[in-house]
């Protein structure tokens, strides 16, 4: 099916309906055209051409846009063991760089959405576009001190803290008729998730490969995202705007409120599952490149590489089993998605034991395969609950206690500072496990009115 034309908003062209048999064809946010003896011979001739189409659907867009920005929120990661070796940056200051991106992200994610619910998701996703290309601007610069990349980091923070809350929920709102009338009720999610995954895998990626195997590898990285995301700005003027609800009514602090957060299905389901797709992606590719530090020797920044995009690649194509997974009355989906982490968890207890490679890298699919499912399933569970009022809002609180998970390498590097590291792992594995069986108890309780 040929995606919805989007209609220039242009001083003084009329928009034009041609009749095709009994429909009609008509671009988005057009009017009817007038007769030809009521407009005139020029509005006559006007009417005459075809409108206008978009080469890209309108969720199209906003996909590449999400991609686009994730894209940047990950491909600094692979860079801090370079920050340490070229610009002999402490471990302080390093585990600093990464800190400051929560100061970004955090507020970005519980303020955005509501902004958007109520003023509209395009000015909100557009001033995402700006604040990631004044990231990458200032992390292209950082041999000049570590103060651009503390400020690169900060806006890069927020950039992906957008992206998440308000691009998934536009993607949500314009994957259903009558924007895209072929997608089912699965097709937002499954597009924010994707476009979140696959971006953050190949921004490592790339940016992995340049440092190991170019001398650019502090500046070229983010000048290719500055030159990825720029023209998606301005695309994204051409997209219909979706959020037309006005948000939470009443003075302005009250459009940041999220009722829906309330809801039983979401405190006693959804959060508890949340925080554990993170853990699984920052325990494989954040926590084991450290513990077989000693084993990938010098080919360790390739070797974190590698298991980011293999974590983020698997978590991406277990896409389709998350929605297969995934049911209206049950919470299949995100309790599986833990089982699924519990195991990877066993499996890199087993690898750090081992000090092998190989079983690192099975260590990252399995954890990648738990992360996709989790959050797939978690983010198809916050939109059968929201409202069309704090859609935006209850996304963004999702994604902050999703977010939480990152903390984990931080928090088990702390713990095996006092116990065997691998005693921490099999006790996140534990408790991992009971989470699962808790969201079996909780299987069919709490579900949100259809």
């Amino acid at each position: 099916m040929a995606p919805p034309a989007i209609a220039g908003t242009g001083g003084g062209e009329v928009a034009i309906s041609a009749r095709r048999g009994t429909g009609e064809a008509r671009g988005v946010g057009s009017a009817p055209a007038e007769p030809c003896g009521q407009a005139g011979q020029g509005a006559c001739i006007s009417a005459r051409k075809p409108a206008a189409k978009s080469r890209l659907a309108p969720w199209q867009v906003v996909f590449l846009a999400v991609f686009a920005c994730s894209w940047g929120g990950n491909h600094f990661s692979p860079l801090l063991l370079l920050y340490k070796e070229h610009q002999h940056y402490s471990t302080t200051v390093v585990n600093a760089f990464l800190g400051v991106y929560v100061f970004g992200i955090f507020p970005a994610l519980l303020l955005a959405g509501g902004l958007s619910d109520r003023h509209g998701r395009k000015p909100l996703l557009r001033f995402g576009c700006i604040t990631g290309l004044l990231g990458s601007f200032c992390l292209a610069f950082s041999a000049f001190g570590p103060g651009w990349i503390y400020v690169g980091r900060l806006f890069s923070g927020m950039t992906v803290g957008v992206a998440m809350a308000v691009g998934s929920s536009w993607l949500k709102e314009l994957s259903a008729p009558p924007h895209d009338p072929s997608a089912d009720d699965t097709a937002g999610a499954r597009r924010a998730s994707l476009a979140f995954l696959a971006g953050s895998a190949l921004g490592a990626m790339v940016a992995g490969m340049i440092a190991q195997l170019t001398p650019w590898g502090e500046t070229l990285p983010f000048v290719l995202h500055f030159l990825l995301l720029a023209p998606l700005y301005f695309m994204l003027g051409r997209v219909p705007e979706t959020s037309l609800s006005g948000g939470m009514p009443g003075p302005f602090l009250r459009q940041f409120a999220v009722p829906s957060a309330a809801h039983r299905r979401f405190s006693r389901v959804v959060m508890l599952a949340a925080p554990w797709a993170f853990v699984a992606g920052s325990v494989a590719y954040g926590y084991m490149p450290v513990l077989l530090a000693g084993a990938s020797g010098h080919w360790g920044l390739a070797y974190a590489t590698l298991l980011t995009v293999v974590t983020l690649g698997c978590a991406s194509l277990a896409q389709p089993l998350a929605r297969r997974l995934d049911t209206p009355d049950s919470a299949r989906g995100v309790m599986v998605g833990v089982f699924i982490i519990a195991a990877g968890l066993v499996l890199a207890w087993a690898a750090v034991q081992a000090g092998s490679l190989p079983m690192g890298l099975a260590t990252s699919v399995v954890l990648g395969a738990g992360l996709g499912i989790c959050l797939l399933s978690g983010l198809l569970e916050v939109q059968r609950i929201a409202n069309p009022r704090d859609l935006a809002g209850l996304t963004g609180v999702f994604y902050c206690v999703t977010y939480s998970g990152f903390l984990a390498p931080l928090v088990l590097s702390w713990i095996a500072s006092f116990v065997a590291v691998g005693w921490v792992l099999v006790a996140v594995a534990t408790l991992a496990l009971l989470t699962a069986f808790y969201l079996r108890v909780q299987y069919r309780k709490h579900l949100p009115v259809s």
